[in-house]
């Protein structure tokens, strides 16, 4: 079933089996039998052949080609670990907010490889309540966000200080983040207080709003750090704001060692020394 869904993907997203045969390193007969015999298998067509024509999709193949994805991802995760587990080698699974992903875990990864060797990490991009419901939910091991969340499940310990500062024409559209992310509650407080109503873009990505700057298109809040290259405005002492990391109250020595060495790190660059776990 797996080679069959991997099949229907390549050809979901080329509509060509000939391409999908070239892609995968299979004959052309075999995509068309994969593929019938997955439509057999859900008694439903997922391809309307017209001669050569571009394939074309149907409803079904629609629902079936995003559930797919995620079930492959799972899949792969799944045989890593397995592979992981016979190397004796443990898997982590990051949860990193948007900008601590881009400007901050870029710095401490590369240190936490060379310090434990035997770990391999997994790093998804969430933002801050999102990252709090992974934990909390165990679909991740350590969390890192921008906003103070707190749970009576999970431990925060404070990282490192952001600047978050102004940045664009803001004579355009304000490039805003959606609600749950940790500059979101920043940039309504600062629009209040400037008595501000300006048209607003949500946009779920710091990367592409970052881009957006660069072209002299909106402005908006950002971390200081996001802001390199790009004229910004400082707000003041209470547009400071922390980096936290979360973990479950309760983890193993193995994992308080990571998190007791990333603290460490945070404490150097910041130069604020961090009461430590006993590991």
């Amino acid at each position: 079933m797996l080679k069959q869904l991997t099949t229907f993907k390549t050809v979901y997203e080329t509509r060509s089996f000939s391409k999908t045969a070239l892609l995968l390193f299979i004959a052309q007969p075999t995509v068309s039998a994969q593929i019938k015999q997955l439509e057999n298998d859900l008694q439903t067509q997922l391809f309307i052949r017209s001669g050569r024509q571009e394939l074309q999709v149907t409803a079904a193949a629609d629902f079936l080609y995003h559930k797919t994805l995620g079930l492959l991802d799972d899949w792969e995760e799944v045989v890593q670990a397995l592979r992981l587990q016979q190397e004796e080698v443990r898997l982590i699974r990051l949860g990193a907010s948007h900008t601590f992903a881009s400007y901050v875990l870029p710095q401490v990864l590369p240190l936490l490889h060379a310090a434990f060797p035997k770990i391999k990490f997994i790093v998804e991009l969430l933002n801050s309540f999102e990252v709090l419901q992974a934990l909390t939910q165990h679909q991740i091991d350590l969390g890192f966000i921008e906003k103070p969340l707190a749970s009576k499940e999970l431990t925060r310990h404070t990282l490192l200080a952001d600047e978050l500062v102004l940045v664009g024409d803001c004579k355009g559209p304000w490039l805003v983040r959606e609600s749950s992310s940790g500059v979101y509650y920043y940039t309504q407080r600062y629009l209040e207080e400037a008595g501000l109503t300006p048209e607003i873009l949500t946009i779920k990505n710091n990367e592409i709003i970052v881009a957006l700057l660069r072209q002299g298109f909106g402005c908006s809040l950002l971390s200081k750090r996001a802001a390199e290259g790009l004229p910004y405005q400082k707000l003041g002492p209470s547009y400071q704001r922390e980096f936290y990391l979360l973990q479950q109250k309760t983890a193993d020595r193995q994992l308080e060692a990571y998190i007791a060495f990333i603290r460490q790190w945070s404490g150097k660059i910041d130069g604020q020394p961090k009461k430590l776990p006993n590991v």
